[in-house]
């Protein structure tokens, strides 16, 4: 791995996997162990809301993926984009721009505060929006699928075709863990997942330049 990109005092960890896999409850465990974690989905959410991005929206899909409230139903644009290639690649577009100008925002305010270790982001789509490249170490979260398939259908509600049709969309995870530099199996027992992020981050730490 190697120094550090562009000098930095602190490594940045990416985070993949997945749907389903745990990504976010390993970054907070990271965050237990004082890294300091951006969490790019609750940007997103922020992003989607913003008035600019909805006059987008409402402009492209029209008024039916809006709730009562006026804000974006993300579950009405989800079936259209999940299901449209095309469409996908236009919301990601509108979107990660502004999520990743915010994301820098953020790792700049961090680089600064001595307190951090490093800085995760718990990003949903690491490899697919090309955030691994700001990455010094990425570590990939392997959970078996049928937990996997668990976990989303008690959370979100999704079939086991939901979960193939969204992860198809997506980079392998074949791809994902051959680019990954440590791997944590997360499959639900949280004492032995922290006690796999505690050896990974204490591993990354001593490789400091």
């Amino acid at each position: 791995m190697g120094q550090w990109k562009d000098n930095r005092t602190k490594p940045v960890i990416g985070i993949a996997g997945g749907i389903g896999s745990g990504k976010s409850t390993i970054a907070r465990m990271l965050g237990e162990c004082g890294c300091f974690v951006i969490d790019s989905d609750a940007i997103a959410h922020q992003v989607l809301q913003s008035e600019a991005v909805k006059g987008e929206i409402r402009s492209w899909l029209g008024e039916g993926v809006f709730a009562a409230d006026g804000s974006v139903n993300r579950k009405a644009v989800g079936h259209v984009v999940f299901a449209d290639k095309a469409a996908l690649a236009k919301l990601n577009g509108l979107v990660h721009p502004r999520v990743d100008e915010r994301r820098l925002e953020l790792m700049a305010e961090a680089f600064g505060e001595g307190r951090y270790r490093a800085i995760v982001l718990d990003t949903p789509l690491l490899f697919e929006t090309g955030s691994e490249r700001s990455c010094d170490v990425v570590i990939f979260v392997n959970t078996p699928l049928e937990q996997r398939l668990q976990r989303v259908r008690e959370a979100r509600g999704w079939s086991a075709e939901e979960l193939r049709r969204r992860e198809n969309s997506q980079v392998s995870l074949d791809k994902k863990q051959a680019n990954a530099d440590y791997i944590v199996n997360n499959t639900g027992n949280e004492a032995a997942s922290l006690r796999q992020v505690q050896l990974v981050l204490s591993q990354i730490l001593a490789e400091k330049p």
